[in-house]
């Protein structure tokens, strides 16, 4: 009975972590940057896109196929910083929690 509470007692703590996260992933917010900093894309935690930045000289091509992936690149690498940063704040609040090997959070 005992080992049923002391589950019961960690399914909660793991859910308050859980919402207490995802409050601060709406905070969160990372920069991309591509074309040596030409364009700048920056996504909030949730991975909606907050913010886009051009630099001038980009509109001096002619190329349109460059800026797209200029866009592209700069997204790509505000995504991966913005994951980086979920990951090291669940590992953070999911320390000491039994979560199985694999199991994505959050949810």
């Amino acid at each position: 009975m005992r080992d049923i509470m002391g589950l019961m007692s960690k399914a909660k703590e793991m859910q308050e972590k859980m919402q207490s996260l995802q409050e601060e992933m709406e905070t969160l917010t990372a920069d991309g940057t591509a074309g040596g900093g030409m364009v700048t894309v920056t996504l909030n935690g949730k991975g909606a896109m907050q913010g886009l930045k051009l630099d001038p000289s980009v509109f001096k091509e002619d190329d349109v196929e460059i800026l797209e992936d200029l866009i592209l690149a700069a997204h790509n690498d505000a995504k991966a910083k913005i994951e980086e940063m979920v990951a090291e704040k669940t590992k953070e609040m999911t320390a000491g929690l039994p979560i199985p090997p694999g199991m994505k959070l959050p949810f």
